[in-house]
């Protein structure tokens, strides 16, 4: 008999403990779950990941051999600093030299054929006049009956050869006047294949990758093989990040991104420079890239570093703000029926009463900037609900806090003078 009596004893605190108690007991009205309206900064961000890459380039600016040879020399290595016009590499010139000479041997026949040719026409032209004077001379003569017409005949033979002399001398001349042109270009290509031995940075920079080696052959055909790539200024890098199309009509030119990398436990700062309109399809996937510009402090950051960016697309600082979830509270049909008047449709805060068993309060407010967890409350009359705590859910056995504090599922809204509400990347 004992053993049933503290069966049903335990049977009846059982049942009572599943009941669902309002917080203060029954004659307090329902309880509720709860968050504070305070002023903070709210920060709306788009998290993308992206890869950091030199200024203008995705991989450095490719330095390549336009000849082909035997590479001799090499003057840098990795991570060396270089600059515009210095010389980084050496390809074997004694092909290219003799070239150059040969070319530049030829050149100089062609302008001595010139002056050969010159030197044919003055006396093409000299054998004309000669033969201009004799006929008229001779024409003087058959007309006074003092030479046959046959001495005028041959006369005019002559003069017409000496004509015929004088243009062939002009064309000789000047297809050894073209000569001398074509052998100018010659030796202009061979000069400049010999000046592609040596090969130049391009730009101020750091060489990030090396291609080739010393004693190495390299063989130019349609394209310029690279031997060196050199990243342009690294105290600023991009980081090229993909953004999803749901995404990309919020970002623009300008904004503020903070982004990390796997290397660090800091956060990197930027704004976005770029918003290329070149889309990519992964898995039905479709981003833009979005190029962002940042500085690189003691050039920490590398090429090829994954990174991981929030784009600040909206801020409000000093703003009061509440938990999102208070806009989407709707109360039972009980605690509704005791408000009194209509409420009206629209965006509203229910607020818990400043009296026990008062009935719940509305006040009409417009939403602000937005980061998912927090809203930001505008409006001309928002001023007077600082301090107050607006609804967000009825409380139950599983999210009453302990002891009457604060309730663990709640998102807390971050304290005055933080980096705001957006979500800092991963360290």
């Amino acid at each position: 008999m004992k053993r049933i009596l503290v069966m049903l004893a335990l049977a009846a605190l059982v049942a009572g403990c599943g009941k669902e108690l309002p917080v203060g007991g029954a004659k307090k009205g329902p309880g509720y779950r709860v968050a504070p309206i305070s002023r903070t900064d709210v920060v709306r961000s788009v998290s993308a990941t992206g890869k950091v890459t030199p200024r203008n380039t995705s991989s450095g600016i490719p330095v390549g051999a336009q000849v082909n040879g035997k590479l001799i020399k090499l003057y840098v290595d990795y991570n060396d600093t270089v600059t515009n016009g210095q010389v980084v590499a050496l390809i074997d010139p004694q092909v290219y030299d003799a070239n150059y000479k040969s070319a530049v041997a030829q050149l100089h026949v062609n302008e001595a054929n010139v002056a050969v040719r010159t030197a044919a026409v003055h006396a093409a032209r000299a054998e004309l006049v000669l033969a201009q004077k004799t006929f008229a001379r001779k024409k003087a003569l058959v007309e006074k009956n003092m030479a046959p017409v046959a001495e005028l005949d041959s006369a005019q033979e002559a003069l017409d050869r000496a004509q015929a002399g004088v243009e062939s001398a002009e064309a000789n001349l000047t297809s050894a006047r073209a000569s001398v042109e074509q052998s100018q270009a010659a030796a202009s290509k061979a000069r400049a294949d010999l000046d592609y031995c040596t090969i130049v940075s391009p730009v101020d920079g750091i060489v990030i990758d090396r291609k080739v080696e010393e004693g190495e052959t390299v063989v130019s055909s349609m394209n310029a093989v690279p031997v060196l790539s050199i990243a342009e200024d690294l105290d600023t890098v991009w980081v090229a990040a993909d953004v999803p199309e749901a995404d990309i009509g919020g970002i623009q030119v300008g904004q503020r991104v903070s982004f990390t990398v796997d290397a660090y436990r800091r956060t990197f700062t930027g704004t976005v420079k770029q918003i290329r309109k070149a889309s990519t399809e992964t898995n039905n996937v479709v981003t833009f890239p979005v190029i962002v510009e940042a500085d690189n402090p003691g050039q920490m950051l590398f090429p090829g570093m994954t990174a991981t960016l929030a784009i600040e697309t909206a801020r409000a600082e000093d703003v009061l703000a509440v938990a999102a979830a208070a806009f989407r509270f709707r109360p039972k049909d009980e605690d509704r029926a005791r408000v009194a008047g209509e409420v009206p449709r629209g965006p509203k805060l229910w607020l818990k009463p400043l009296a026990e068993g008062a009935p719940l309060e509305w006040v009409q407010v417009s939403e602000g900037v937005s980061d998912d967890s927090f809203i930001e409350l505008a409006g001309a009359d928002v001023a007077a609900l600082e301090g107050r705590e607006a609804v967000v859910g009825y409380e139950t056995a599983t999210t009453k806090a302990a002891d009457g504090k604060a309730n663990p599922f709640m998102p807390r809204p971050p304290q005055r003078g933080t980096k705001g509400t957006a979500p800092e990347p991963k360290k």
